[in-house]
């Protein structure tokens, strides 16, 4: 899926564009037992309990692809027959009203993750009318091309807030707030099928983290039985190791300010021409930019070699996962230097008297601790 379509479906979660009826879901405590089950009418619920609910489910589909939104593929033999291919196509095409597919997707729900705490589990069913779109972007709402039905799944985290004193204006008085449970925003969750092409795909789902270091890989081996990749953070650290280790006496600090650069700006390029598919990388891709950068061919084999065995020959990899395009940071053991990363080229390393050094050219406007001072 791309952001556009995403988006497209985001939309829908407001009270006067959703078909969204009833809400399905159970409470599970920190023993991992299910407390508690129900399945509400969102017609019975207050208008602010309803826009309150569409907002926690439309935050499942928030986030930045291939760090908080993954997609994830079913193998063929997955589609034709496989049990938890059928359990989820059981829920969707009952629209949750299986009662023997939602109390077994609960059970493999609360023995597979694991979560710290009480959580609830939030299922929904929607049929989306899709509207007409022609070739050249135009919109017809009253042509539907056709029906889309899915379910989406919300998992969040219900914790206690603390006592406190709470002021009621209309009042004019101050009253104690007691302690009480809330539900918190999503912590994963999917929907499926797939919204491609602005159709269903039986054969992909889209799968929710909110955590960037955790993508709950027990949840996925259970519910999708596929390998996703690894979470975001993880993504970065194993790069950094990479280049720092393949590259050896090479890896200076210019050609991590060049591989840096070249990676944001085609972060800008694709953010600039507003490219619906997600932004991707693959080794041979990396490979060109490590050579741009100056790296010897000896030293890009060692670097292919070690992606093969970090990421897997036929990864492809989100540069927004790689670097981070709005900071550029130095450390040593005893100090950290941050760096607008559009000038990075204030920094340079140099060897004086047989000493390491880290340089930073400076004119004005130097302050240290909030304190402008004078360099002589």
């Amino acid at each position: 899926m791309n952001e556009k379509e995403i988006g497209e479906l985001r939309r829908r979660f407001r009270p006067e564009k959703s078909n969204i009826t009833h809400v399905r879901g159970c409470y599970v405590n920190e023993k991992r037992e299910i407390v508690s089950q129900f399945d509400q009418s969102l017609a019975m619920m207050t208008q602010t309990e309803t826009e309150e609910i569409l907002a926690i489910l439309r935050r499942t589909l928030s986030g930045t692809l291939g760090k908080n939104l993954i997609d994830v593929s079913f193998d063929t033999s997955q589609v034709v027959d496989s049990d938890e291919h059928k359990l989820l196509m059981a829920l969707r095409q009952s629209a949750l009203q299986d009662e023997n597919a939602v109390q077994e997707f609960f059970f493999r729900v609360t023995q597979s993750l694991v979560m710290e705490g009480n959580y609830m589990i939030l299922l929904v069913h929607d049929a989306y009318d899709v509207p007409f779109r022609s070739a050249d972007g135009f919109q017809q709402e009253d042509a539907s091309s056709e029906v889309y039905s899915y379910m989406l799944c919300s998992i969040c985290p219900v914790k206690m807030t603390k006592p406190a004193l709470s002021y009621y204006a209309h009042e004019n008085r101050f009253y104690n707030r007691d302690a009480d449970w809330i539900i918190s925003p999503p912590e994963l969750g999917f929907l499926f099928p797939a919204f491609d092409d602005r159709c269903a795909n039986l054969y992909a789902s889209l799968y929710y983290t909110r955590n960037a270091g955790e993508n709950h890989q027990e949840f996925v081996d259970t519910i999708f039985r596929q390998e996703i990749p690894m979470p975001a953070e993880a993504q970065k650290e194993t790069f950094d190791d990479l280049l720092g280790q393949a590259l050896a006496e090479e890896c200076s600090l210019e050609v991590v300010q060049s591989v840096h650069e070249q990676l944001c700006d085609k972060i800008e390029a694709h953010k600039q021409n507003k490219e619906e598919e997600p932004l991707t990388l693959t080794k041979r891709q990396v490979s060109e930019v490590l050579s741009d950068s100056g790296v010897s061919e000896e030293r890009v084999a060692a670097f292919e070699e070690k992606f093969d065995a970090s990421f897997g020959a036929e990864a492809a990899l989100s540069p927004r996962n790689l670097v981070d395009a709005r900071r550029f940071k130095v450390c040593t053991p005893d100090v950290t230097i941050q760096v607008n990363p559009e000038r990075s080229d204030l920094v340079e390393t140099r060897l004086i008297g047989g000493v390491r050094y880290i340089l930073i050219r400076a004119e004005e406007g130097v302050e240290v601790n909030g304190v402008d001072i004078q360099i002589r």
